[in-house]
Order: C-alpha cells, then sequence, then structure tokens
C-alpha cells in the first residue's frame, strides 16, 4: 500500500498529494462503522462489544452481502498484532451463536438472524501497512481472514484488498440457523454439487464463466452454499447453477438504470429478493454465445466493483 501515489491535476500540472494515516485509530473505525456496508459490504451490528471471559472488546461485529458473521479489527498504522487479535475473538464467536443471532435479529430483522450462515466467519483486519510476513502468515492460519489497507489523501480515503484467504468451511453444529434441522437431519444441496451434477456442457460452460470472472488478479470466488460469490472487497457476481434449466443465473453488481435489459436473458432484480447479489442485474447464461453477449456487463461490474 505504501507505494499508491495520488496526484490533483490542473490545467495539465501534476501535484503530489501526501498520503497519510488517521491522526487516532478511533478516527478510522467510526468512519468505517458509519459507511461500512458501501465500504466492505458488511451491514454493521455493533461497536466495542464485550467478549466477557475473553477479555476485550471486538472493534466492530457485522454481517456481510452473503450472511456470514464478520468481527473486523483496525489499527491506524502498521499491523500490530490485529491479526491475533480479531483470531481470539474468533473463539468468542463460536462459542456465542445465539448471542451473535439475538444481535442481529435486535439491529436488523429476524429473517437475517435465520439466514446467517456459520460454516465460515470472517475476519477483517484493516491497517495502515502490512508486512509481507503479515500476508504469508494469514495463508498459513487456514481462517477466513481479509487483509485491507487504508490510505487518507486529503478527502479521500483509500481501501485496498492486501491479502484474502477463504478459509475452510465446516459443517455447521447441531442447529442450523434458518433451517430447524439437527445433526441428524438431511442437509440442502450446495452449489457445488448440483454443479457436479450438471450436465457436461453445462459444467464446461461454467468452466469457461469462471476463467471471465477471474480474469482480473484481485478478484476472488469463494463458494457459498447456494451460489458461488465472486468479489474484491466487495461481491461483484454471484453464480447460481441449474441443472434442470441448463443455465448458469448470473447475478452482477451493476444499477440497472443505464443497462438495455432484454427479456429472457437480463432483468433488473431490485427489490427481487433473490439469492446472491440483491440489488443489480440478472443474466441468464445458457450457452457461449449468452456468455459473450453478457462478456460487456461482465467486465462493467467488475471494473466498477
Amino acid at each position: 500500500m505504501s507505494g499508491l501515489k495520488a496526484f490533483r491535476v490542473s490545467g495539465g500540472q501534476a501535484t503530489e498529494i501526501p498520503g497519510s494515516s488517521v491522526a487516532l485509530e478511533r478516527h478510522l473505525q467510526t468512519l468505517v462503522e458509519a459507511n461500512m456496508e458501501a465500504m466492505l459490504g458488511i451491514r454493521f451490528l455493533q461497536s466495542e462489544y464485550p467478549t466477557g471471559r475473553h477479555r476485550g472488546r471486538i472493534d466492530s461485529l457485522g454481517l456481510d452481502e452473503n450472511g456470514t458473521p464478520v468481527i473486523v479489527e483496525y489499527k491506524r498504522s502498521r499491523d500490530q498484532n490485529v491479526t491475533n487479535q480479531a483470531l481470539s475473538y474468533l473463539a468468542w464467536l463460536h462459542d456465542h451463536h445465539h448471542e451473535f443471532e439475538s444481535l442481529v435479529r435486535e439491529r436488523l430483522s429476524a429473517d437475517a438472524a435465520e439466514s446467517i450462515d456459520w460454516s465460515n466467519p470472517r475476519l477483517v483486519c484493516i491497517a495502515g501497512d502490512f508486512t509481507h510476513h503479515d500476508t504469508m502468515a494469514v495463508e498459513m492460519i487456514g481462517r477466513r481472514i481479509d487483509l485491507v489497507s487504508y490510505r487518507v489523501f486529503d478527502d479521500v480515503l483509500t481501501l485496498q484488498l492486501v491479502a484474502s484467504v477463504a478459509g475452510a468451511a465446516s459443517p455447521p453444529r447441531g442447529k442450523t440457523s434458518g433451517t430447524g434441522r439437527t445433526c441428524g437431519a438431511s442437509s440442502p444441496k450446495s452449489v457445488q454439487q448440483y454443479l457436479d451434477e450438471s450436465p457436461r456442457d453445462l459444467q464446461e460452460l461454467f468452466a469457461d464463466l469462471d476463467e471471465v470472472l477471474l480474469s482480473h488478479d484481485d478478484v476472488r470466488m469463494e463458494p457459498q452454499l447456494h451460489y458461488f460469490a465472486y468479489r474484491r472487497i466487495k461481491n461483484v457476481a454471484t453464480v447460481r447453477v441449474q441443472p434442470r434449466n441448463r443455465m448458469l443465473v448470473v447475478n452482477l453488481k451493476l444499477d440497472p438504470d443505464p443497462v438495455e435489459l432484454h427479456e429472457g436473458f437480463s432483468r433488473d432484480i431490485r427489490g427481487v429478493g433473490c439469492l446472491g447479489i440483491r440489488d443489480g442485474v440478472e443474466v441468464r447464461i445458457r450457452s457461449r454465445e449468452d456468455l459473450a453477449r453478457a462478456n460487456n456487463l461482465i467486465q462493467q461490474a467488475i471494473n466498477t466493483g
């Protein structure tokens, strides 16, 4: 992040704007919490949440756009054990499902609380900078962690995803939120299972789509229960697999208003309440011709995400 430079251009003359960190760590936390959904795709729940016997306060608790619990920790300058601190709070989160669900029910809605995905809670560490050792360490930890660096240029705040590890999803323990299932009950089929059971031509079409979505080095794919999420800091696209209809349903993070929509191929999904990205454009891909037709919209979503 230290290599990022910003310039003010006036009359063809460029003047460098010096970058800086915030004066106080609390200033960074307050700014992010007030704009968490816009900046990180995370719905803010509570600040400075006490963890009892775990001896600390979680800087920020939130719920991301995939329904995953999130712990956010901040450091104003270079990482000072922020990752270790966040990991210690993850232990609290694993032991306090009901407490977290009650908080979501109180701050968001009963539907949000019933739809929490506990398979792979997420840690987001925001700091002025991270070392090479920090980025290597998160690879070894095996948890779902994002390292996000920030820089302030006058009245502009930049965020950059320095490292992201998907971690390993674990099967839920006991009752799963939103389903009422117990350990002995059957689980819903995952999107990966739907893909594995799809006809070969649909699997090949998905592989082509996956290649297009991952053509930008900083876009990552994370399987969720019902869809594949492609994201930077926030989701840029979500993909569902429908073997029965022999098609892929792609939700793109795009403003539908300037998009020319075509019945049966693309539609405005604002207010529809579908799975994956909910406010954007849905594209239905049944063939390589459809994929080529959708390519411009896909690239727009990636470039603006």
